[in-house]
């Protein structure tokens, strides 16, 4: 018996995981529903992101969609709470943050190693619209990192919290325990059609080559 999923039928799928994880009804047309922007956040550019200086600062890297066609995790986490939480972290450590966006992918391993090397201190966290997230370090290779939050849908507000915590304890010099990761095995099937879409949005919004933009949150 073929397994082959037609387009009908996967949009069919599509529509449903978003219904499910919207709490909406389904939907009179039959078309998958859009996400909601709620708790948007509004960044300033200003201007092309230049190497840190200060020990103190740790970088945060902003995927090409993050606030801007996209708001919320994969899970509706507001992209405003986000930032305030791994920004927290960051503060009770006594350290300072920078904003910026990289531009020229989506890969949050590489985002996160972009905002490592424009850091003071070394340490940058990458952060994919749709909650995935990274601790990366400077000296690093692209491909490997402090720590890796793969699974987006497992990520809550707790979890970005000590990820800016983290960060800033390895800018100090310190090997902080690392974060702990929830492990659910059906995550990744009940979200994989939505971060799929996710990621595809995102990485339309990557321009090769683009330099990262130093961003200020619009008050």
């Amino acid at each position: 018996m073929s397994t082959t999923i037609d387009e009908a039928t996967l949009k069919g799928i599509i529509a449903e995981v978003m219904r499910e994880l919207q709490g909406q009804a389904a939907p009179s047309g039959g078309s998958a529903p859009s996400l909601p922007s709620s708790g948007s956040i509004e960044f300033v550019d200003t201007g092309e992101a230049t190497r840190g200086t200060d020990p103190t600062e740790v970088v945060i890297g902003l995927a090409p969609s993050f606030s801007i066609d996209q708001h919320q995790t994969i899970t509706g986490i507001p992209h405003a709470d986000v930032i305030r939480e791994v920004c927290a972290g960051i503060e009770e450590e006594g350290l300072t943050y920078r904003l910026v966006r990289v531009l020229r992918t989506s890969d949050v391993g590489f985002l996160a190693h972009d905002a490592a090397k424009l850091s003071g201190s070394g340490i940058g966290i990458g952060i994919q619209s749709k909650g995935t997230t990274v601790i990366h370090q400077r000296d690093l290779v692209p491909l490997s990192n402090l720590e890796l939050f793969s699974q987006a849908p497992l990520i809550d507000l707790d979890t970005f919290r000590a990820i800016g915590k983290n960060a800033a304890l390895y800018a100090k010099g310190q090997s902080p325990r690392p974060v702990p990761v929830r492990n659910d095995q059906m995550a990744r099937p009940k979200y994989q059609a939505i971060a799929a879409l996710l990621h595809i949005k995102e990485t339309q919004k990557v321009q090769a080559g683009a330099k990262p933009r130093a961003l200020q949150v619009k008050k």
